[in-house]
């Protein structure tokens, strides 16, 4: 049976867009698995005592049931460069617990920091997160990323972020790139410059 995870930022006290989660949880296992009855997250989330004060990453396993919870402190990884992979037949639609297909990805980086996963001629993600670029103060998203984030989906709700059919030919039209999941905010987010990214394409045969 196939499992999937929400990652949940819990911060300052609080889990973070729980709303969005649930959502995609619950579209997830109606998708998958047929009319459930909906699961509320916040019901089953409790943060052991000496972590409360804590940035934590809360991963839930789940499948037709939470399967189960795991806190973990989180820091930010830096990510200075990106490698152009384009691969036209990933599918991410779904947020899988199994992520083989995108460490396979991740291991042709070379020397490079991350990936940049081109498909069918569009930029979408890095490895682990969404992608944003800046243009004359504007954040523009790719309107096709491999995976919805939950705060992606929230910045784009109100208005933060543009999206746009990217390809890899506009990149140099931006002055850089930064990236977004749950546990990272534009604001936090490492800044990439454009000059960082590699344009000679890694093609996978699939």
């Amino acid at each position: 049976m196939c499992q999937f995870i929400e990652t949940i930022c819990y911060e300052n006290g609080n889990f973070q867009r729980l709303e969005l989660h649930n959502q995609r949880c619950n579209r997830t296992r109606s998708h998958f698995f047929g009319i459930l009855p909906e699961i509320q997250l916040e019901l089953h989330l409790s943060v052991p005592a000496h972590l409360r004060g804590e940035t934590l990453k809360c991963t839930v396993t789940y499948g037709v049931d939470i399967v189960k919870i795991d806190y973990v402190l989180y820091e930010i990884r830096q990510i200075r460069s990106l490698r152009m992979i384009v691969d036209n037949s990933i599918n991410y639609e779904f947020k899988y617990a199994d992520r083989s297909k995108l460490a396979q990805l991740y291991k042709k980086r070379g020397y490079y920091d991350d990936i940049l996963i081109v498909k069918n001629g569009l930029i979408t993600d890095i490895s682990y997160a969404n992608t944003i670029y800046l243009y004359n103060n504007i954040w523009y998203s790719p309107e096709n990323p491999l995976l919805m984030g939950t705060r992606l989906q929230g910045y784009l709700k109100e208005g933060r972020i543009t999206p746009a059919p990217l390809r890899p030919k506009d990149l140099c039209a931006f002055s850089e790139v930064r990236i977004v999941n749950a546990m990272i905010s534009i604001e936090n987010s490492p800044v990439i410059p454009i000059r960082k990214i590699s344009f000679q394409f890694r093609m996978l045969h699939n």
